[in-house]
């Protein structure tokens, strides 16, 4: 099992990086490997390379650039995704390619400016089944992605959520973490979690980030929290 405390004994984080600039590779690495539960296994400067390494090391996480050359990281995380949870690094907040990533099962978003503290949780998030996306990110892009698609038809879920999936799933539209949820409903983090794995399987998404779009297309999304 994955380590997320750098117990003795226990597996670290196996995290590949793939961006096309050196010097935020080198950035991103010294920042993982800082940590006392993450292991930077490989570096990738373009796509091919990256679904290469990832084929090889079997990494647990993978950071991609959403821009690079030969493949972009589109079809980088259409390749991982399933095998590897891929967390998208982006410059902007609104970039073309993000709304087909979320469909493509990226495990979370991040802006390139985000500090450390967030990258690393990021990796942690994604180890465990969990997704954590800039705040910023989760509140202005996925409103500009999914505006368009609101009221445009889409059918209901096969197995209606319950009131209070409905809740949960708009606070995971804003960010939020099980710890903040739990804490704004007043019931435990494992109640949370046990929820989010319900709606989850009957939205038929593969992670957090799907279960966001599904609360912005739908209308129930809630306020999020800023940057």
């Amino acid at each position: 099992m994955t380590s997320t405390n750098g117990a003795p004994g226990e597996r670290l984080i196996r995290t590949l990086i793939a961006d096309d600039q050196e010097a935020v590779r080198r950035g991103v690495r010294r920042i993982l490997e800082a940590q006392p539960d993450i292991e930077v296994v490989g570096e990738a400067a373009d796509g091919v390379a990256a679904v290469e390494l990832a084929a090889r090391l079997r990494p647990d996480v993978a950071l991609v650039d959403v821009r690079m050359p030969r493949i972009d990281g589109l079809e980088v995380t259409r390749r991982l995704a399933g095998s590897v949870h891929v967390v998208v690094l982006t410059t902007f907040d609104l970039d073309e390619y993000v709304y087909p990533a979320l469909q493509f099962g990226a495990s979370g978003f991040l802006l390139k400016r985000s500090g450390p503290a967030l990258l690393a949780e990021a990796v942690r998030a994604a180890a465990g089944g969990e997704s954590l996306i800039s705040p910023s990110v989760t509140v202005r892009l996925l409103r500009h992605v999914t505006a368009p698609r609101r009221g445009a038809g889409r059918p209901a879920p096969v197995v209606a959520l319950t009131e209070r999936e409905v809740e949960i799933a708009g606070q995971v539209a804003a960010g939020r973490t099980n710890a903040d949820i739990a804490a704004e409903l007043f019931i435990s983090a494992g109640t949370v979690k046990t929820h989010v794995a319900s709606i989850q399987r009957k939205l038929g998404v593969r992670n957090r980030v799907g279960i966001a779009v599904h609360a912005w297309e739908m209308g129930f999304a809630v306020p999020g929290r800023q940057e």
